[in-house]
């Protein structure tokens, strides 16, 4: 599979947002009862089919679909064998992750008191600088994130103007590193 695009032609496609992320699931109950009755996401549809409609494999699933306020969805697949996605052998667990919002730091410590009281163990709050965090897992495995904003758009868009200047070094950086020039020493921009 190729995943590096040649040169495009036309505009940009115009991505409006998320629409799901979609993901493996041990069991489709479990599963829910995590996420509506945990974080209070409503379950609002479900798909259940023998064929997969891109591939026509045969493969009996369920699709679960829980909504966000924003009118995004999280997703599952419970594919009826008790099994849960496993993680990626190459990468350390703290960064494949879904980070969701929350309005506030009210919001957070609220979130981490609930998940604490149901015995999921919690991580943070963390500080970004730019955002503050906790990070938990689902009965899946998954990392999840809520976080909420601590500083104004202004700062935002002074980060977005230094973006590609800070991609770019780490670019370098990145080069000397793998030449053997790093010593070890990570690079540290922003």
């Amino acid at each position: 599979m190729n995943t590096s695009p040649s040169s495009p032609t036309g505009s940009p496609v115009p991505v409006g947002g998320l629409h799901h992320f979609a993901w493996r699931c041990r069991d489709a109950e479990e599963t829910r009862r995590f996420y509506e009755d945990l974080l209070g996401l409503p379950l609002v549809h479900v798909i259940k089919a023998d064929h997969v409609p891109s591939t026509g494999e045969y493969c009996p699933y369920v699709h679960i679909f829980f909504q966000m306020r924003d009118g995004s969805y999280i997703a599952f697949f419970d594919l009826g064998d008790n099994v849960k996605a496993l993680p990626s052998p190459n990468t350390p667990a703290w960064v494949n992750h879904i980070a969701l919002r929350v309005d506030s730091v009210d919001a957070l410590l609220a979130a981490k008191a609930r998940l604490e009281s149901a015995g999921v163990e919690v991580l943070g709050i963390t500080d970004h600088h730019i955002i503050e965090s906790i990070y938990f897992f689902d009965p899946n495995g998954i990392r999840l994130e809520l976080t909420t904003p601590t500083v104004p758009q202004a700062t935002m868009d002074a980060h977005a103007a230094r973006a590609h200047a800070e991609l770019d070094a780490w670019i370098e950086d990145k080069a000397r590193l793998l030449a053997g020039q790093g010593h070890g020493k990570a690079p540290s921009h922003g």
